[in-house]
């Protein structure tokens, strides 16, 4: 019971403590529930915990065990999150914890530790349910794990240890009972039925608790008695029952004398059996070892054993023949595969092995020695190959094949790949002996080949070429500019005709050299396997086995084989790229713009080659195609600087009708011929680049007329030529010229209507003058109205001026103007009519003008002029038809 006292202390013990209970039982229930129900665990232990100096962040540690067997214990950390839902955050198995520590004794201190992999520190919330949880994990402990935990500064568990002896069955039974507390096993149909019938029986006494109790005791009494009674009746059958025990345990004991004699007479045998087995294993290990040994022989025998027709074949190293050459190849790969045999280091000092070795090393070098000195006097035989004499001109170019002296040598490229297997150092100097050799005789071939090149460039013998080719050049300096064409049809024709016949050799000498290239790089990769894998880069290849092609380990292999071959093909084609520049050139000194159509046609001939399936895409012709286009495009650059420079230093001649200027003329020139060759080409990327460049060139030079000193009137002249060049690029249709056409029209508009204004103020001088005042006053912002009262404007002047301008009077100015802008302006533009047309339409401007600033400034004055609109329009009619 509850105790009172004044200050209410009592009392409000007891509601916190029902308060906790009530707390604990909810929680209890929402943790069964919730969490372990659904996983099939029974909760046996549950206390709020926080980690020690962070109280703010509680957590619920529970003891859990599995609800089926074999059941396994486990602690379980449980955190409320902020909808009140319970999740469980962590579990550890109880057989992982080590140590659960107290801390100490005193009851105020709250704090435990529970060590598992790390120390866990936890502050409980009271000292009960400290000691309650610990409590649950000794008996856990002793129960499930066979006090594996150790327990340290806990009170109760030491007094339970010195009980444990006494205590040890009743732990056990109340463990048992506290695992089915929490499992509530609802009550038979017979167990209901007994209790009762009980009830029933009496029923009076149930009311009377205590009478029932005293009731129940007594008939447990009597049920002892007649239990006991039962035991001492039965005595006799005990006593039967021990003697029949007594018996078998000393038949037992018979039984068990007669397993010793047995036992040792079965160790004899077993002494006998491991002494068999002993000698059998021996046995097999004899025989598994004559095994071994005999595969080891065979193999080495096998493996080691180079045939003696191979043996006289290398030691012969008959090369000459081609029955010699192939028992060659066939001794060589036998000998590389009985070297290549993996064999133990331990049999190589066996002396038959290391015999067989040293002779097979012999065979090696002497066959390598021998080989290397036969194919080496190919070589140099090769070599030292002499070329037919050019003895008469020839019509078609014919470059040298190669195709002999590969036929000679390919019988050997099983041999050469042996050797670069074999021993790589001396394989990598035979790409180069070969390369100094054949260089001699390429190098003689190809200056023959060009030479023949040149003669039938210039249609003379070797004797006057070198007067060819300065001939030209002198004339062409004493009759025309550097790079101006001939003005007559009949002479840009025949350089025409010239540029073709350049094309059409340049395009046989590009045709011959593309098979010699590509057929001198085909057999040097298969001869000296450039296309495969050497053995210095074979570590590389296996590491990057598994790499892709475009990784860089593979990309790194590709590029060194092709860096050899392009490197052999340079040494052996040494002479190539000076011959070729120097053939070039002289195609570049033929006539003025020949370097249009070397351009062309190398262009041509890339794409050519680029388009073809058979030629090679690292073809070493490519680079040098492709080096020499380079110095084309640099001549072709040169050539249209020179001429943009000409063009824009080109004098305007001092005469009365300029015309058309020469620089015009020499831009109209050079399209037309360029155009001409530039028709069929695939590519004309630099051509509309060098338009471009001296279509500015061209408008430069007109506009510098503006600065110049002439005797024609400036716009009138650069009208006409902005005309003469729009009106050509409007026949040629160039793409990359439609913008400088649009300039060149805007150009030809304004200097026209500059050139109408200027001339229109001759016939009306003053009246213009006059009226060009009049608008500067009414700009300045004086009255319409009042303009007749300024001085300089009043209407008198203005009568003065009307009357120096009778109708005859303009008519004869306009005859006048006429006959100065028939007489300078040049007849090739028919330009004439436009520009009469022109002014008669701005005449008719200005007039309306001036009559509508009379009418206007001038009002009531009743002043007019001396000439109407219509006498204007017959003025130019009469003066048209009478010029007609």
């Amino acid at each position: 019971m509850l105790t009172w006292n004044k200050g209410g202390e009592g009392t409000t013990s007891a509601v916190e403590l029902l308060h906790a209970h009530l707390t604990m039982a909810s929680l209890w229930s929402s943790l069964e529930k919730e969490v372990f129900n659904p996983q099939n665990k029974r909760l046996l232990e549950a206390i709020c915990v926080w980690k020690t100096g962070k109280k703010k962040k509680m957590s619920i540690l529970c003891v859990v065990v599995d609800a089926f067997r074999p059941m396994q214990p486990f602690l379980v950390k449980v955190k409320v999150d902020r909808g009140e839902q319970y999740k469980m955050a962590y579990r550890w198995p109880l057989a992982e914890l080590k140590l659960v520590d107290g801390k100490t004794l005193d009851q105020a201190n709250l704090d435990f530790d529970l060590q598992f992999d790390k120390i866990y520190k936890w502050t409980a919330s009271s000292f009960d349910e400290k000691k309650t949880f610990i409590r649950c994990l000794w008996k856990l402990n002793h129960r499930f794990l066979s006090s594996a935990i150790t327990f340290v500064n806990v009170q109760f568990c030491s007094v339970e240890g010195r009980q444990r002896l006494q205590e040890d069955r009743r732990d056990v039974a109340e463990t048992e009972n506290q695992e089915e507390l929490s499992v509530y096993q609802e009550m038979t149909p017979k167990e209901a039925a007994d209790v009762l019938k009980l009830m029933e029986e009496h029923e009076p006494l149930v009311n009377n608790s205590i009478a029932f109790a005293e009731q129940l005791s007594r008939d447990l009494h009597v049920l002892d008695e007649a239990n006991l009674q039962a035991i001492i009746s039965s005595e006799k059958q005990v006593t039967q029952l021990m003697s029949s025990i007594d018996e078998a345990l000393a038949e037992v004991a018979r039984v068990e004398e007669t397993l010793q004699i047995y036992d040792e007479l079965l160790g004899s045998v077993k002494q006998q059996m491991d002494h068999i087995h002993q000698e059998n294993s021996l046995l097999h290990h004899i025989t598994s070892n004559k095994a071994k040994l005999t595969d080891e022989i065979l193999f080495l025998t096998t493996h080691l054993d180079l045939g003696k027709e191979h043996c006289e074949a290398l030691s012969c190293a008959d090369l000459s023949s081609p029955s010699g050459v192939e028992a060659c190849i066939a001794a060589a790969e036998a000998l590389s595969a009985c070297m290549s045999i993996q064999i133990q280091s331990g049999y190589r000092k066996l002396q038959a092995v290391a015999e067989q070795l040293i002779m097979f090393e012999t065979l090696k070098q002497n066959f390598e020695n021998r080989f290397i000195g036969h194919i080496m006097n190919i070589f140099e035989k090769q070599g030292n190959a002499q070329i037919p004499a050019l003895t008469q001109p020839m019509d078609e170019l014919s470059a040298p094949s190669h195709g002999l002296q590969h036929e000679e040598l390919m019988p050997y490229a099983p041999l050469m790949a042996w050797l670069r297997n074999a021993n790589p150092v001396l394989f990598c100097d035979l790409p180069k002996v070969y390369a100094q050799n054949l260089s001699r005789l390429y190098d003689r071939e190809i200056k023959a080949f060009f030479e023949q090149a040149k003669i039938l460039l210039m249609g003379r013998r070797k004797g006057s070429l070198q007067e060819g080719l300065e001939k030209p050049a002198g004339m062409g300096s004493r009759q025309h500019p550097r790079w101006s064409l001939p003005g007559s049809r009949e002479g840009q024709e025949d350089i025409l005709n010239k540029g073709n016949v350049i094309k059409q050799i340049l395009e046989q000498v590009l045709r011959e050299l593309r098979p010699l290239c590509i057929a001198e790089q085909l057999f040097i990769e298969k001869f000296f396997q450039l296309g495969q894998n050497s053995v210095e880069l074979q570590k590389l290849e296996e590491e990057e086995s598994t790499a892709s092609p475009d990784d860089p380990a593979c990309a790194k292999i590709s590029s060194h084989l092709e860096e050899q071959t392009a490197q052999l093909l340079s040494e052996i084609f040494s002479s190539l790229d000076p011959e070729l520049r120097c053939f070039l050139d002289v195609c570049n000194k033929a006539h003025p713009f020949s370097c249009l159509q070397v351009l062309v046609t190398l262009n041509d001939c890339i794409f050519e080659m680029w388009g073809k399936t058979s030629a090679l895409p690292s073809s070493f012709l490519n680079t040098v195609l492709g080096n020499v286009l380079l110095l084309a495009k640099s001549s072709f650059n040169k050539c249209i600087g020179t001429l943009c420079k000409e063009i824009e230093e080109a004098k305007v001649p001092s005469k009365l009708k300029v015309g058309i200027l020469p620089s015009v003329s020499r831009f109209e020139e050079f399209v037309n011929f360029s155009e001409a060759v530039f028709r069929t080409a695939q590519r004309r990327v630099e051509l509309d680049k060098a338009h471009l460049r001296l279509a500015d060139s061209v408008f430069s030079n007109i506009n510098s007329l503006s600065s110049a000193n002439l005797k024609v009137n400036t716009d009138m002249v650069m009208m006409e030529n902005f005309h003469h060049v729009h009106c050509f690029l409007c026949q040629k249709k160039i793409q990359c010229l439609e913008g400088k056409k649009r300039e060149a029209k805007q150009r030809y508009s304004e200097h026209m209507e500059k050139y109408v204004i200027r001339y229109l103020g001759q016939p009306l001088e003053k009246l213009n003058h006059f009226f060009e005042g009049v608008k500067a006053r009414v700009a300045q912002g004086v009255k319409e109205e009042e303009i007749s009262f300024q001085l300089a404007y009043s209407k008198q002047e203005l009568r003065k001026v009307i009357e120096r301008y009778p109708g005859k009077e303009v008519k004869r100015a306009l005859e006048t103007l006429y006959r100065k802008i028939h007489k300078y302006l040049s007849p090739e533009e028919n330009l004439f009519p436009v520009v009469w047309h022109a002014m008669e339409q701005e005449l008719l401007r200005q007039y309306q003008e001036f009559e509508d600033l009379i009418q206007r400034c001038y009002v009531g004055s009743g002043i007019t002029m001396e000439f109407t609109m219509e006498d204007l329009l017959s003025y130019f009619n009469s003066i048209t038809l009478s010029s007609a």
